[in-house]
């Protein structure tokens, strides 16, 4: 898994100068530090895979790697997208290459539903964790609908508790938007915060001596929460595959099982797209029961 906190490493194929110019044109262009992170990543392992330097690999080598992913490595289709993304933008920005491959290449996503965990099963993931601040921090996530970074990277003066909203301003795309804070997640907020007393961050990094630190200059790591969900929802015996991104499905279904609107919930996820958020109808309870009483309304002889 990557490490986000700290931009990948450079190989003897690819460093120095084409290295530094790939990560200026990524920060140039907008792109997050995340995703100058794993392009950067991406061209590396290709250079390491051709064992020779990006500007000297030829298209009928970038077309043999693409099919070593695919039918040897077996890459699911986020990595290959991932690892297709930071290669072409290399070779369209960085080291301008006319290919075809580039151009014609499709990749095909498997139509699969995330999962999603039920009410219960979130509290219980909440009970069994045995530090409080990794329970808060999956509290936090799931009750504000939050991917993993905007979580991690949740600053004091994101909270707005006189209107009991929070400012997410980190947001995928460098979207900003606003969520409803509940009182029992600002009220347990206020309590961990003063454990740490962070100026900064809501849930810092440990110090040396596994407790966060108020000087502490970065975010909880990524590693630390994902690896102790998976390992909880093991545990709890949970036959699905459980990640921190999956708070984020089981929020936005609730609320739809609540009776929220489809474009509200839009809003509080950051989804550009409605047709993105639309997925949630595919897994709620409720919307099923309502179309089976439907059909057997509409389709009953008198």
């Amino acid at each position: 898994m990557v490490n986000y906190n700290h931009p990948p490493k450079s190989s003897i194929y690819f460093d120095g100068s084409l290295y530094q110019k790939m990560s200026e044109d990524l920060q140039l262009a907008g792109f997050s530090k995340r995703t100058v992170h794993g392009y950067l990543r991406a061209v590396r392992q290709l250079s390491d895979w051709a064992k020779t330097r990006p500007d000297r690999i030829s298209e009928r080598q970038l077309r043999q790697y693409f099919l070593y992913l695919k039918n040897e490595k077996l890459f699911a289709y986020g990595s290959i997208r991932v690892a297709f993304s930071g290669i072409k933008f290399f070779y369209t920005r960085t080291c301008k290459r006319n290919w075809e491959t580039l151009a014609t290449m499709k990749l095909q996503r498997a139509k699969t539903l995330p999962e999603v965990l039920t009410i219960d099963q979130v509290h219980a993931i909440i009970d069994a964790c045995r530090v409080e601040r990794i329970a808060l921090f999956y509290w936090t996530t799931y009750s504000l609908g939050l991917r993993l970074e905007e979580a991690r990277n949740l600053e004091v003066g994101d909270i707005d508790g006189e209107r009991m909203m929070v400012h997410i301003h980190r947001g995928k795309g460098a979207k900003d938007r606003y969520v409803p804070l509940p009182a029992e997640t600002l009220n347990w907020l206020r309590r961990h915060w003063v454990t740490h007393r962070h100026p900064r961050f809501l849930f810092p990094a440990e110090g040396r001596d596994h407790k966060q630190s108020a000087t502490s200059n970065t975010p909880i790591q990524t590693s630390t929460v994902q690896k102790a969900i998976g390992k909880i929802a093991g545990q709890l015996k949970f036959q699905k595959k459980v990640s921190t991104h999956t708070l984020r499905h089981s929020y936005a279904t609730h609320l739809l099982e609540a009776g929220v609107s489809l474009k509200v919930i839009q809003q509080y996820l950051g989804h550009s797209s409605l047709q993105t958020t639309l997925i949630y109808l595919h897994l709620t309870e409720t919307a099923e029961t309502q179309a089976r009483d439907a059909i057997e309304r509409i389709f009953r002889r008198p």
